[in-house]
């Protein structure tokens, strides 16, 4: 993983991918060496595994993406399976969902180089969750996923831990 001091990128809109992309860096490095048993597995108390952790942050990347786009996303998970968001299909495979984000990470910084400001906004769905009639900017959606893929960086870091000793930070 490269240092920030290796990526300094000189505007708002590179820095934040950046940082972005240092986060799912981050999610990535934990699955490295590990059989599909092993990222499958719940070594603490938690019901969250490694694998389960890249699909949900590919998902919600996603959805995201579709959100700011303002397209629909036929894939977007009910709400009564969001369970199902992390933990990953007999069908399913670590190298699977590490292909589809990368299909998502591709689309979402093309789509962010391409608006014309950062400041754009999108409508957030009726969700119990959201005020009213709300609406995000594209830089509010980038640090949203900055915080939401930081938040299971740590997770993940924990269960890489707890499977073989391995830590994210040396």
């Amino acid at each position: 993983m490269a240092h920030m001091s290796d990526e300094v990128p000189g505007d708002e809109r590179a820095t934040l991918l950046v940082f972005v992309d240092s986060q799912r860096r981050a999610l990535r490095a934990t699955v490295e060496g590990m059989t599909e048993e092993q990222a499958a597995s719940r070594p603490t108390v938690s019901e969250l595994s490694l694998s389960g952790l890249l699909k949900h942050v590919a998902e919600v990347e996603l959805n995201w993406l579709r959100m700011a786009q303002q397209r629909p996303n036929p894939s977007r998970r009910a709400q009564e399976d969001w369970a199902g968001g992390f933990r990953l299909t007999e069908e399913e495979s670590v190298p699977d969902v590490l292909a589809f984000w990368d299909g998502v990470v591709a689309e979402t910084e093309a789509f962010i180089r391409s608006v014309p400001s950062l400041d754009d906004t999108f409508p957030l769905p009726p969700a119990p969750w959201f005020p009213q009639d709300a609406k995000v900017s594209m830089r509010w959606m980038l640090l949203h996923l900055v915080r939401e893929f930081a938040r299971h960086a740590g997770h993940a870091d924990i269960i890489r831990e707890s499977l073989d000793g391995t830590k994210a930070m040396g």
